[in-house]
C-alpha cells in the first residue's frame, strides 16, 4: 500500500550502529520499569544496541558489570513490577568532574552516545551538565591516553532525552510524571479504608502525604476523597486559618457527617513559611473541638506497589517517544524531556523545564504564592480552583441570586466516577446560586416524575462511591417526549446536565431535534461522557474508562501470575466495550499483551495463524507466558471459544491455553483517582458553562436557547477540554456500531505490537515536536483541563 505523503513513518529512522543506554536515578517511582522496557524493546526494534546502566549514575561511574547489554527477554515480566528493577542510587561522585570523567570513559568504551535518563529534576540537571561537558571530558580522556583521537571524533556528540519519574509531580512542563497516578492510587486506597473506621468511631483523621515541596498529591487526593481541609505549600492558609478550619469541621459534624479528613502535604507551611505539622493540627483539633483525632503518616507506602494502568501506558508511550527523540537528535538539538500535555506527547527543552521548576521554589521562598501556583502549570492551577469551588460552602447571603433550576441525571450503563461528577455539579451549581434537581433512573425516572431538589449535604461522601447513586437506565426519551416536556414544565427546569455514555449522546440529539415541537427543550443542554467503553464521539477519554482499565490490568497480572512455576501457558481474555476496542487495545498495552483483537482492525484466519506462530516462536525462548485480549464484539465468528480452541490446537506441545471472560467486574469497584478527579473537574466546568448559557439565553423573564451551541458535549480533545455541539458530532459517529468514526487510540496499537516483537508500520507524524515551555498561557490553553 502506498503511504500518504503527509505521514512520516519511522522505518526511515534507523538505529543501526547506535548505542542507547537507559538508567533510572533519584527516588524510585512506579512505572519506571515500564519505561525501561519500552526503551529497550523500541531500541532493539530499530536496530540499535541497548544497555542497562544499573544503580543510576553510580553504575555509570563505576562501570564494569553495572553497564550491561540488554536483550529482548531481559525486560520480560517487568511491566507490572513497582520500583525500578535496574536499581537507582543517589551518587555524590557524579557531582564531581572526576566522577563524570570516569562515566564518560565507561560510555565511550562501549560506544554509547545516547542516554535515556528516567528520574527527577536533579537527575535530569546532572545529565544536562554531563552533555555540556562532554567534548571537554573527551579531550581530557585523550590527553590522559585513555582513548584515542579517532574514538573522540566518532563519539563527539552525546544526546540526552529525559523522562520524569517522580511520584511528586513537581516537574514543570509536564501534566503528569511517571509514578504520580500510582502514588494517588496508594493514597486513595488508604483514605477509603480509613473512612470506614473513622465513620464507626466519629473520628477526625489527619493524613500526611508525600511530595516534598510540591502539594500536588495532597491537593488531588483531597479532591478525590472530598477531604474537609487540605494544607499545601503553594497555598499557605490565611492568618486565622485555625479558627476557620475548626469551624468547618464542626459545621460538617453538625450536618450529620460522622468523620473529618484533613490532608497535609509533607512540605505544608503557613504564610510565614513556618512548617505546619500533622501533630500541631491534631493538638489544635483536640484542644478547640475535643474531637477524637488520629494521625496517619503514609510515608513510603506511596512509592510502593504495582504501577497503575495510567502509569504503564504513560511510561510505555514516553519510552517509545524517547527512542524516537534520540534517533532524530542532531548535534544542535538541546537535551529534551518527553512528556504528556493533556493527551498529547510533547518534547520540551530539559533546561527550560528545570529552570521553571526552580523558579517555583524561588517564588515560594519569596512568598509569591500566586506566582508559584501559576508556574506549577495549568493542571495544578485547575485542580486548585476546582478544590476551592467544592470544598467550602458559602453562606446563602453570599451566593449569587439566580432563579434558575438545573437538573442533573445519569443515563446508560453505570460507570465509576459518575457520582463524583454529580457531586461536583450539585455543589458548583449551588455556589452559582442555582436550585439543583436530581433525576433518578435516567429518562425513565424523568417521565415518571422522579425529580427532587438536591442539597449541598446530600452529595457528601459521593466521590469514592462506584456505580450510580442516582440510578441509571438505558431508556431513550423519544417515546416519552410529551411526558418529559410536562415534567420540565412542572419543575420549571431551565437547564439539563446529562452524565452518561453513548445513550446519553443519543438522548441529547433527540432532545435537540425535538426542540422544534417542544419549547421546553429550548434550554442549555450539556453532556459529560461517562462510560467504561470510551466510545463517545468528541472526547479522547470518558469517566469510568480508567477504573475499568485498572480492573483489566489487575486481573491480567493475577492471571499471568497464576501460571508462574507451571509450563508455558497462553491466556485468552475477553474484555467488554461493545464494538469499541479501547479497553482491549489500551488494556493490552498496559498488561503487556501479545495481541488484542478488535472490531476496528479487521482480521482473518491468516492473522490468527501468524499470531499463533509468533507466540510459538517466543515460547521457544525463555518467555513463559502469553496474553491475548479479545474485544467482545470484534468478530461474530472468531469467538473467544474459537480463538481458544485454535491456539490450543496450534500450540500443542509448546504451550497450553486457558480462557477468561472478565465480564461485569470491569464495570464495578470504587472509582480510580483519575476518574474521580476527571469527573469532578469536567463537571465543574460544565456547570460554569451552563451558568453562562443561562445568562445569555434569559430574555423577557424566561430561558430560551435553540442554537446548535446550546446543546453540547464537553470532551477532552488532545490538550484541551472543549464544548462541542452534539449536532456537529453526529457527522463523526458510526451509529450502527456505536463508535466514533475516528479514534485516537488506534495510533497506540502499533506500540503494543512493537513491544510484543511484531514488525509493524508506526506513523510518527503524531509524535512530539520540540516546543518551548509555555509561561503566560493563552485563552486556548486556559480552556484545558
Amino acid at each position: 500500500m502506498a503511504q500518504p505523503d503527509n505521514k512520516k513513518f519511522f522505518e526511515n529512522l534507523s538505529g543501526a550502529g547506535k548505542a542507547i543506554a537507559v538508567l533510572t536515578s533519584g527516588g524510585d517511582a512506579q512505572g519506571m520499569n515500564a519505561a525501561v522496557r519500552a526503551v529497550v524493546r523500541m531500541g532493539i526494534y530499530v536496530g540499535a544496541k541497548v544497555y542497562f546502566i544499573h544503580e543510576g549514575y553510580q553504575g555509570m561511574v563505576d562501570g564494569g558489570d553495572n553497564i550491561k547489554e540488554a536483550k529482548w527477554e531481559s525486560v520480560s515480566s517487568m511491566l507490572q513490577v513497582g520500583g525500578t528493577v535496574i536499581g537507582s542510587a543517589r551518587c555524590k561522585e557524579f557531582r564531581t568532574r572526576e566522577g563524570r570523567l570516569k562515566a564518560a570513559h565507561n560510555l565511550v568504551q562501549r560506544g554509547i552516545t545516547n542516554l535515556c535518563v528516567i528520574g527527577g529534576d536533579g537527575s535530569l540537571t546532572g545529565a544536562n551538565l554531563f552533555r555540556e561537558e562532554w567534548s571537554g571530558l573527551l579531550e581530557e580522556l585523550v590527553q590522559q591516553g585513555l582513548i584515542n583521537e579517532e574514538a573522540a571524533q566518532t563519539y563527539s556528540a552525546l544526546h540526552i532525552v529525559g523522562m520524569v519519574g517522580s511520584i511528586d509531580n513537581d516537574f514543570c512542563g509536564t501534566d503528569m510524571t511517571i509514578g504520580t497516578d500510582s502514588a494517588l492510587h496508594r493514597i486513595i486506597e488508604v483514605v477509603d479504608a480509613i473512612m470506614t473506621t473513622a465513620q464507626s468511631h466519629q473520628r477526625t483523621f489527619v493524613l500526611e502525604v508525600m511530595g516534598r515541596h510540591c502539594g500536588y498529591l495532597a491537593l488531588v487526593s483531597a479532591l478525590a476523597c472530598g477531604a474537609d481541609w487540605v494544607l499545601i505549600p503553594e497555598m499557605p492558609p490565611e492568618v486565622g486559618w485555625e479558627d476557620q478550619m475548626c469551624q468547618k469541621l464542626s459545621e460538617n459534624r453538625a450536618g450529620k457527617k460522622r468523620l473529618n479528613i484533613i490532608i497535609v502535604a509533607e512540605g505544608a507551611i503557613d504564610s510565614n513559611n513556618k512548617p505546619i505539622t500533622t501533630d500541631c493540627i491534631k493538638d489544635l483539633v483536640v484542644r478547640s473541638l475535643g474531637f477524637d483525632t488520629r494521625v496517619t503518616i503514609l510515608g513510603h507506602v506511596q512509592r510502593g506497589g504495582t504501577p497503575s494502568a495510567f502509569d504503564r501506558i504513560l511510561a510505555s508511550r514516553m519510552g517509545v517517544e524517547a527512542v524516537l527523540a534520540l534517533l532524530e537528535a542532531s548535534v544542535d538539538t538541546p537535551a529534551c524531556v518527553v512528556s504528556l500535555c493533556g493527551n498529547q506527547a510533547v518534547r520540551l527543552p530539559l533546561m527550560e523545564c528545570v529552570q521553571m521548576t526552580q523558579e517555583v521554589q524561588k517564588a515560594m521562598d519569596e512568598k509569591k504564592f500566586e506566582d508559584a501556583v501559576r508556574l506549577r502549570g495549568r493542571s495544578f492551577e485547575n485542580n486548585l480552583n476546582t478544590y476551592k469551588l467544592l470544598a467550602h460552602r458559602k453562606p446563602d447571603s453570599e451566593l449569587p441570586n439566580s432563579s434558575f433550576n438545573v437538573a442533573v441525571m445519569n443515563v446508560g450503563a453505570p460507570a465509576a466516577g459518575m457520582n463524583a461528577a454529580v457531586r461536583s455539579a450539585v455543589r458548583v451549581g449551588i455556589s452559582e446560586g442555582h436550585k439543583m434537581f436530581a433525576v433518578n433512573d435516567g429518562f425513565e425516572g424523568f417521565y415518571k416524575g422522579q425529580i427532587k431538589e438536591i442539597k449541598w449535604g446530600d452529595v457528601g461522601g459521593w466521590t469514592g462511591q462506584g456505580g450510580s447513586i442516582l440510578g441509571t437506565k438505558r431508556t431513550l426519551p423519544a417515546k416519552y417526549m410529551d411526558k418529559i416536556a410536562e415534567q420540565m414544565r412542572i419543575h420549571n427546569i431551565n437547564a439539563l446536565l446529562v452524565i452518561g455514555g453513548f445513550e446519553a449522546f443519543e438522548c441529547l440529539l433527540q432532545l435537540y431535534e425535538a426542540r422544534s415541537s417542544y419549547e421546553e427543550f429550548c434550554i442549555p443542554l450539556c453532556m459529560l461522557p461517562a462510560t467504561i467503553s470510551n466510545n463517545v464521539p468528541g472526547t479522547d477519554l470518558s469517566i469510568g474508562a480508567d477504573t475499568s482499565l485498572n480492573a483489566i490490568v489487575e486481573t491480567c497480572d493475577r492471571i499471568k501470575q497464576s501460571a508462574s512455576g507451571t509450563k508455558r501457558r497462553v491466556f485468552i481474555i475477553e474484555t467488554m466495550g461493545g464494538y469499541c476496542g479501547y479497553l482491549a487495545s489500551v488494556g493490552g498495552l498496559a498488561a503487556g499483551a501479545d495481541a488484542a483483537y478488535i472490531f476496528e482492525e479487521p482480521f482473518d484466519i491468516r492473522d490468527l495463524q501468524s499470531n499463533v506462530e509468533h507466540l510459538t516462536e517466543k515460547m521457544k525462548t525463555s518467555i513463559q507466558r502469553g496474553l491475548v485480549l479479545r474485544n467482545e464484539n470484534c468478530n461474530e465468528n472468531y469467538t473467544t471459544d474459537f480463538i481458544y480452541q485454535l491456539y490450543s490446537e496450534e500450540g500443542r506441545g509448546v504451550f497450553d491455553c486457558r480462557k477468561n471472560v472478565l465480564g461485569h467486574m470491569q464495570q464495578g469497584g470504587a472509582p480510580s483517582p483519575f476518574d474521580r478527579n476527571f469527573g469532578t473537574k469536567i463537571s465543574a466546568k460544565a456547570m460554569q458553562w451552563i451558568s453562562k448559557k443561562l445568562k445569555e439565553s434569559y430574555r423577557q423573564g424566561r430561558v430560551f436557547a435553540n442554537s446548535e451551541d446550546s446543546a453540547c458535549l464537553l470532551g477532552m480533545r488532545r490538550r484541551a477540554l472543549v464544548f462541542q455541539p452534539v449536532m456537529q458530532l453526529k457527522e463523526e459517529t458510526d451509529f450502527v456500531h456505536r463508535i466514533p468514526k475516528e479514534q485516537w487510540w488506534l495510533k497506540l496499537r502499533p506500540l503494543m505490537k512493537i513491544l510484543a516483537k511484531y514488525k509493524t508500520s508506526y506513523d510518527v507524524s503524531d509524535s512530539g515536536q520540540l516546543e518551548h515551555v509555555v509561561r503566560n498561557r493563552t485563552k486556548e490553553l486556559d480552556a484545558a483541563i
